[in-house]
């Protein structure tokens, strides 16, 4: 499992993800099978990690309309609908272009996930803004959930990994 924060940590906000990343690294180094990547503003070098994992977690400011600090979680083809519909970053390479080259090479994380923080400034500054920062120790419980989730589904027999549909009684 591969958890990719990104972001510009000289620009306040827009260091988010880097600034997540490593709250993470700190409190949650010892869930197994994870792997923390710094990958900055992002690059097509990056390719090639995600490439070589089953599963992706990308820690992000992100653009959701919300006040400052508002947190999301877009897993599987949430997380591709929203990296499609979102503005761009102003990254080197977006996020959805990363996702369509480890598609088109057949290499798409089985599982993937978008845990994100709605920023407030991206002005000069090292530290994120304190509504926003305020919010990091939540949304790294909210990525060391998902994680746990996906190590549990990963040692699950596959007809346990789905819940079977219901119908109600007529």
């Amino acid at each position: 499992m591969l958890v990719l924060g990104v972001g510009n940590i000289l620009l306040q906000d827009e260091g988010i993800g880097i600034h997540l990343l490593k709250f993470m690294e700190k409190h949650f180094a010892a869930l197994p099978g994870v792997t923390y990547l710094d990958g900055g503003t992002l690059s097509f070098t990056l390719a090639g990690e995600i490439e070589t994992h089953d599963h992706l977690l990308v820690l992000d400011a992100v653009e959701l309309h919300a006040p400052p600090g508002a947190l999301c979680c877009y897993e599987d083809e949430a997380m591709d609908y929203f990296l499609g519909t979102a503005k761009r970053s102003a990254h080197e390479v977006g996020l959805l272009d990363l996702m369509d080259i480890a598609r088109l090479s057949g290499h798409l994380p089985k599982r993937r996930a978008l845990v994100g923080i709605q920023y407030g400034v991206f002005g000069w500054g090292e530290e994120p803004t304190p509504t926003v920062k305020e919010n990091i120790p939540l949304a790294g419980r909210l990525a060391a959930n998902l994680l746990q989730k996906w190590a549990v589904e990963e040692h699950l027999p596959c007809q346990q990994r789905h819940a079977p549909k219901l119908e109600l009684a007529k």
